[in-house]
Formats: C-alpha cells, sequence, structure tokens
C-alpha cells in the first residue's frame, strides 16, 4: 500500500509517496541553469555559414565571408563566384517578406460616421440609431435596440453613401473566473480578482450586421435561415458598386463558414460561398479568401477534396470556375498576391513524394493559366529571401539531420543557379553533439505514416538502455515536430541531456496533413493520437534498441497537459510516468473558442467522455501535475478538479501549485528541474 505525505519543494506544497527519499536539495535551480547554459554556449555559433544576410545588386548578390574579411560576389546570370573587399555601394538589402493580412487584403467601405459625399451623419448610442441631414440641419431615428440588444462599433457607409452599415448584440452576462493571488508583492494578505472567460456552452453576444438605407424606414437583419447559431461574422465591406454588402459568417460549433452577401438596393441576402462540415471547418487555419476584380472572382482555400487546396470561385453564382491546386499535398499559406501579374506565391507541405510532407516548400502560381512553378526542391524544409525585383532569391533549407544549404534560384522558373554555401558542421560534431534523427512509422492501422523526431545524449553508450521521455503537443491547430536544423532544442536537448532517449511525435487529429488525419481529432480529444505515438515508439525502439520501452514518461503544457495526463489514463500500460502543466483536462472547464473548433457545440455527453476528471480512476504510473495559481489561459481549477477526482480515486500523485505564476510555470527553470529529477526518480537512468 502506498500513502503520500506533504513536504516542501521551495514555492510550492509537493505530495510526495512515502517509502521514496526526500532530500532537499537547496539552491539546485541555479546549478540546473548553469550546467545548461554551459552545454547551449558549448554548442552554439558551431557551425560555419548556418545563415546568410544575403545583399542585391542588379548583377549579383554578395554575402559576407564568416571569419575573415570580405564578401563572396555570386553573379545572378552565371553563377560564377568571386570575392570583393567592400560592399558595393548600390546594394540593398533582400526584399521584406510579403505576408498577407487578412485585415488588409479588401478594401471596407469608408468608416467612419460621416456619409463620404458629407451630406449625413450617423450617431449611435445603446439604444439608437440617429440619422443627422447635415444639409437641412435635421435628424431622425433610424432604428431603435429591444429586448435586450444595443446597438455597437463602428459606422461603415456604402461608396454611394446611400447605405450603411452597424452592429448590434444582445446582452449576455459573461462568465467570470476568480482568482486568488496569495502572494502579491505589494501587499502581504492575498488579492482576490477576477476575469471574463467565456467557456463551451456558454451564451454569446455576438455583433450582428444591420444595413440601413437612407430614405428607407425598416433595416435589414442576417437572416437566420442563412446564418444560425453565429460564433462570429468578420471581414466585413462594401463592394465598390455601392449597394452589395459582404461579409465572413462562422457557425458556433464550426461546421459552417460562410461567404454572405446583403444586396442593400434589392433588400435581397445570399450565401455566395459555402464551406460546410460535418465535423468542423479550422476556421483559424485552413481558411483563405481574396476577392478579385471586386468580388466577381473570389480566392477560397478548402478541404472539399480531402486535402487543403486553393479554388477560383465565381463571385456571381457561387460555383467553383477553378480547381487552381489539387493533388495529396496541401497549401500551407497564400504567402502574396500580384493582382496586376495574376500570380500567387504559397507555402506548400507534401509536395514531394518520399520527403517529409511537413517540409515546406515554395511555389508561384498562375492564375490565368494554372501552371504550379516549384521554387523549391530540395530535400528540407526551406524559407526564401527574394531580391528587391523579385527575380531572384535565396532559398535556405535545412533537415533536423541535415545542416542549412542555400541556394540562389532564379523566380521565373525556380531554377538553380548556384549553390551559395553548404554550412559546415564539423566543429559541432567535435563537441560530441548528437545529431537528432527524424523517424517514421505507420499509424495504429498501418493506414497513414508518423513522423517524430529522436534526440540522444551526448554521451550515449550503445551498450546501455535509456528510459525514453516524450515531449508531447496534440493540439489540432498545428504539428510541432520541428524539421529544421537546430543544434539546441530547448527543453528536448535539456531532457536528453539528463539521460534519457527524448522523442517527439505527430500523430492523428493533428494538422498539416490531410482531411481524414487531422478530423481524427473531431469530438475525440482525449486520444491525443496517442496509439500512434505507442506503435511509432515501438517501431523505432527496432531501430534504436537501446531504448528501453519499459521505462517511458511524457510530459507536456496545456493541451499537451492534458494529454500526458491522458497517457497514465488510456495507456498505462505503456506509459510509466507524466508531468503534465497547466492541462486543459476538460474541455469544458478551457476557453470557448479552442475547444468547440474540435469538440463541437451544443455541449453533449462526449465531453465529459473526454475528461481526464472522469476517468481519474483509471490512473496508473507516476503523475507530477503543476499549475500556475494566476494562468489566464486555462482556468487553473481544471488542474485542482482532476487533484480532487484523483484524491477521491484513492490515487497517488505530485501536485505543484505556483503562487503568482500564469500559463506554462512548467516551462520556468524551477519547474524544468523539477520535471527531470521527477523523471530520474521514477524512470532511473541508463544501465
Amino acid at each position: 500500500m502506498r500513502c503520500n505525505t506533504l513536504i516542501k519543494f521551495g514555492f510550492s506544497a509537493v505530495l510526495l509517496p512515502l517509502g521514496l527519499e526526500a532530500r532537499a536539495e537547496h539552491g539546485g535551480t541555479e546549478g540546473f541553469e548553469a550546467k545548461f547554459r554551459e552545454l547551449r554556449q558549448a554548442v552554439e555559433g558551431k557551425v560555419r555559414y548556418e545563415r546568410l544576410d544575403p545583399r542585391w545588386s542588379h548583377e549579383a548578390v554578395f554575402y559576407g565571408k564568416e571569419g575573415e574579411e570580405g564578401w563572396w560576389r555570386v553573379d545572378l546570370k552565371s553563377g560564377d563566384k568571386s570575392t570583393v573587399e567592400d560592399l558595393p555601394g548600390e546594394t540593398k538589402e533582400s526584399k521584406p517578406r510579403k505576408k498577407i493580412e487578412r485585415e488588409k487584403e479588401q478594401k471596407p467601405g469608408p468608416p467612419g460616421a460621416t456619409s463620404p459625399d458629407e451630406r449625413w451623419k450617423v450617431e449611435i448610442n445603446d439604444v439608437e440609431v440617429v440619422l443627422k441631414n447635415l444639409e437641412e440641419e435635421s435628424e431622425e431615428v433610424a432604428g431603435k435596440a429591444a429586448g435586450g440588444w444595443q446597438f455597437t462599433g463602428n459606422v461603415m457607409w456604402s461608396p454611394d453613401s446611400k447605405h450603411f452599415t452597424v452592429w448590434k448584440k444582445e446582452k449576455v452576462e459573461v462568465r467570470k473566473v476568480t482568482y486568488v493571488e496569495s502572494s502579491p508583492t505589494d501587499q502581504l494578505q492575498p488579492k482576490t480578482f477576477t476575469r471574463d472567460y467565456t467557456k463551451p456552452g456558454d451564451d454569446l453576444s455576438v455583433d450582428r450586421p444591420v444595413i440601413f438605407t437612407v430614405g428607407e424606414k425598416e433595416a435589414i437583419e442576417v437572416s437566420d435561415e442563412l446564418a444560425p447559431n453565429p460564433f462570429d461574422f468578420r471581414r466585413h465591406s462594401w463592394r465598390e458598386g455601392g449597394a452589395r454588402f459582404v461579409f465572413e459568417y462562422i457557425e458556433r460549433g464550426f461546421g459552417k463558414f460562410r461567404l454572405l452577401e446583403i444586396d442593400a438596393a434589392k433588400r435581397t441576402q445570399r450565401a455566395v460561398v459555402k464551406e460546410d462540415s460535418e465535423t468542423f471547418v479550422f476556421v483559424f487555419g485552413k481558411t483563405y479568401r481574396r476577392d478579385l476584380k471586386d468580388g466577381t472572382e473570389i480566392l477560397w482555400l478548402s478541404e472539399r477534396d480531402g486535402w487543403n487546396h486553393l479554388y477560383l470561385m465565381d463571385g456571381e453564382t457561387g460555383g467553383v470556375k477553378r480547381q487552381l491546386t489539387r493533388g495529396e499535398w496541401i497549401v500551407r499559406e497564400v504567402v502574396a498576391v500580384d493582382e496586376e501579374k495574376s500570380e500567387l506565391i504559397l507555402k506548400v507541405n507534401g509536395y514531394y513524394k518520399g520527403q517529409d510532407p511537413y517540409f515546406q516548400h515554395w511555389a508561384r502560381l498562375d492564375l490565368e493559366s494554372g501552371t504550379l512553378t516549384m521554387l523549391t526542391e530540395s530535400n528540407g524544409t526551406h524559407d526564401l529571401r527574394f531580391s528587391p525585383d523579385g527575380k531572384h532569391y535565396v532559398a535556405r533549407w535545412s533537415r533536423l539531420d541535415h545542416p542549412p544549404v542555400h541556394e540562389l534560384r532564379r523566380s521565373e522558373d525556380g531554377r538553380l543557379v548556384a549553390v551559395l554555401e553548404k554550412a559546415d558542421a564539423g566543429g559541432l560534431l567535435e563537441t560530441g553533439w548528437k545529431m537528432p534523427r527524424p523517424f517514421a512509422a505507420k499509424d495504429r492501422q498501418g493506414r497513414h505514416d508518423i513522423w517524430g523526431a529522436i534526440w540522444l545524449p551526448r554521451d550515449f553508450d550503445p551498450k546501455k538502455k535509456y528510459p525514453v521521455v516524450e515531449q508531447i503537443y496534440a493540439g489540432p491547430q498545428g504539428s510541432f515536430v520541428p524539421k529544421g536544423w537546430g543544434a539546441w532544442s530547448g527543453t528536448r536537448s535539456e531532457m536528453a541531456e539528463s539521460g534519457f532517449i527524448v522523442v517527439q511525435i505527430d500523430g492523428l487529429g493533428t494538422s498539416n496533413r490531410c482531411r481524414e488525419f487531422h478530423h481524427f481529432c473531431y469530438k475525440n480529444l482525449k486520444d491525443a493520437g496517442l496509439p500512434d505515438r505507442i506503435a511509432w515508439m515501438k517501431a523505432a525502439a527496432k531501430e534504436i534498441p537501446q531504448m528501453d520501452l519499459e521505462r517511458v514518461g511524457i510530459y507536456g503544457g496545456s493541451a499537451g497537459g492534458q494529454s500526458a495526463l491522458g497517457a497514465l489514463l488510456f495507456h498505462g500500460d505503456f506509459y510509466d510516468a507524466a508531468v503534465a502543466d497547466c492541462g486543459c483536462h476538460d474541455n469544458r472547464m478551457d476557453k470557448l473558442w479552442w475547444n468547440e473548433q474540435w469538440m463541437d457545440w451544443p455541449i453533449g455527453d462526449h465531453y465529459a467522455k473526454n475528461s481526464n476528471v472522469t476517468h481519474a480512476g483509471k490512473l496508473r504510473g507516476d503523475l507530477l501535475l503543476t499549475v500556475g495559481e494566476l494562468d489566464n489561459n486555462v482556468d487553473p481549477s481544471s488542474t485542482l478538479q482532476v487533484a480532487k477526482a484523483l484524491i477521491a480515486a484513492d490515487k497517488d500523485f505530485e501536485l505543484c501549485i505556483a503562487p503568482g505564476a500564469g500559463h506554462g510555470v512548467g516551462e520556468r527553470p524551477y519547474l524544468r528541474r523539477k520535471r527531470i529529477e521527477f523523471f530520474q526518480r521514477v524512470l532511473g537512468r541508463a544501465r
């Protein structure tokens, strides 16, 4: 029988199992930081030509000689390389990266209370919209809010001054989370305060557009049939013609994403483009809209064929004029749009078979011909820096296991002009540094490739068996295994240098793959791809037999904290220990938008089925929970509620509550040290 006793670890109360030696190592964090600072400094700066800072003239690209005076000059046409002592005066830096800002894509109707022709002025208070005739110095009440509604926001006039839009919302009592700051710096006694914090299932107050027409008594409101149960209306603008007002609608639960149009002159409204899903539309990560030719054509990003691709939509009919990209790969980002040249610059994933599908590649798309010109091809993840005239670029590519290569290429066709430099990692390898190893294996069903990476200790002994520690973050909004070169990998390197083989994996339910891969998370966050991770580690251990799968730990924060505890609850036959920081252990306790995006709305019993609190009695293995008492991202009560459930189930665990700390306290030095020591204590060391 194991019992717990309460002892003090620094600033926090921690539960430790009796029978284990509890030794206080006061002042250990300072030595911990010094150790890893020294290790990090030992590997940083040891790679020649790890980065270049190109300068451009009309004829050549220049970059500094590393470790000596002078500059390399590379001819843009021939690729011939020569040296110059000084940088020519007419050179320029690379073209600033053009990342499309959605707020600036559209030309919104002229904002402000006064109409473009300066004949009218609108004044708004909570309950009335007043229209003033500036020429006749008269006014009238154009609209009144009643029944718990109020007007809010700016005024957006149509270009012809005949119509204007205001917004109204329903008065809703917003949930407040109460915090206790136990140890404030400016007084002895604790403080309490509240913070607005909307959670899944709460009532929402949504700003809804309302259109008024000068001379008309009745306003136009958005049809509930076109836009039921809204989560948000956004990106509002008037077409240049004057009468048509367009905006995006996001359904609560994220099953519908639509471009809506209200014709104020005809008093009609319609859905121009519909993106409807039985699971979800990842509005904040996999959608894109750009209106061309005053909305007669629309660029639209969609997963409708199972992969995230660009479509050219007909702005009049809402139909697909042309699918611009297609294939078993995805468009990650529209980087730039040149409407004059009718071309786009894209970032894409998975284009080249045989490469890691998460590698970032770049392409140019011709909107008229549909021709896709790949600007990168090398087997690595890429970043580009364009010349000021856009005719050439330097492509830097690398992998976790391949130092950077810098290539000069032509924008016209992506042709390689010259390899400027291949970074030399010889000095780094001489320090004993171990190169991370990418690895891929099949998922639980043998269907999809699962990609991850492995970090070994610098003093790795192939004759020994090492405990394995997984860093996990399985939030469906992204993919998280690093793909590019780096001599130091943060907490992964710290953990490896502390005597563990460290892994990180992107399992089913994470993003940046096909729709089927990503949507596995729908109403299923507790899964976290854990069966895929287990299958991956078993396959990796066949390649690296020093991985001791009888001793496996896992750690993560936020959604990663939820998954780390879930590993012990649902797969305690494989995972032996977990450190869960600031976890959203019950998705009903966390922020509304993130959780309803994956778990849907209304709230159903699937929320309870996915809750770590519900399954606390299934705990196996050793657990350390950490949380900051002032966490304003995930309600800290989420951790305390799962702790209560564990106590009720008579489960042994350790709990650290950090006074005065916010979200991610587990990544502060003190708790990073305690995390490593926890795994060393419960998993042991190499043997």
